[in-house]
């Protein structure tokens, strides 16, 4: 069954992003395959990096709070020999222990050489979220990308977080896709789109004079929105997440009736 809405759906983001953003990419890459052979191949890549827990200010959470175990109280513990020393009552800390994150991105290589040519991401919320680990090493590799030859397209279908980075204010959008192509650095195309909209078709740059190809956004949603289920598993009485504001929830409130 179709989704309720003409674009994206708002309801993922805050309840079923991690599986959308599996099958999405998945979705990306049989979409762009067709397309670019036999001169290209496409690939699913891993990133992998240590995410430690923030607080709602973006600082890193370091519990200081002692936690008594009731099990471990004077009266349990075994009498000391006469002339032993007597150790301390233990109290039970919480350590700091990052959380290990992966995260997928396609790369169109050249099927011969196998030079990487195009890099296409979809941002995650760990990207998004401020001062979080996740955010500095996306940040950092893709300023390593961004001083090489090699194209890339970003992808924001998450309200929540913060933006990517640009010099001039970003234009009024729910969401955004960046193209930045090699050759024309430090300009990028920036295409915004509001929730109401259909998801565009991007142009995805690929070597010399090779034309574009044209990656339909909106067909690959509608393919992992019917093949995952969302229409029945997803709960359209709860409230989006992030919150909206007035008109924005009047709007959903209205596709769903």
């Amino acid at each position: 069954m179709p989704s309720r809405f003409p674009g994206m759906d708002p309801f993922i983001e805050g309840q079923d992003w991690e599986d959308f953003h599996v099958a999405f990419i998945v979705g990306l890459k049989d979409a762009l395959m067709p397309r670019v052979r036999p001169r290209y191949v496409v690939r699913a890549e891993r990133r992998i990096y240590l995410e430690h827990r923030l607080d709602d200010e973006g600082e890193q959470i370091r519990p200081d709070v002692a936690i008594l175990d009731p099990g471990a109280s004077a009266a349990r513990l075994p009498s000391p020999a006469r002339g032993q020393a007597i150790a301390p009552t233990p109290v039970l800390l919480h350590l700091p222990i990052p959380e290990e994150h992966r995260e997928t991105l396609l790369i169109i290589r050249l099927r011969e050489s196998m030079e990487v040519v195009t890099v296409l991401e979809v941002l995650s919320p760990t990207n998004k979220r401020r001062r979080s680990d996740g955010r500095r090493e996306y940040l950092a590799k893709r300023e390593a990308v961004l001083r090489s030859p090699t194209h890339l397209v970003e992808i924001d279908l998450l309200r929540g977080g913060e933006r990517l980075p640009t010099i001039e204010s970003l234009p009024e959008g729910d969401y955004f896709a960046f193209v930045s192509r090699g050759t024309r650095r430090p300009q990028t195309e920036v295409y915004p789109w509001r929730m109401a909209d259909r998801l565009p078709a991007l142009p995805i740059p690929l070597q010399g004079g090779d034309p574009d190809v044209i990656l339909d956004l909106q067909t690959v949603f509608d393919t992992v929105y019917d093949h995952a289920g969302y229409d029945y598993s997803l709960d359209y009485a709860r409230h989006v997440e992030p919150p909206m504001a007035d008109a924005g929830a009047a709007w959903v409130r209205s596709r769903l009736a």
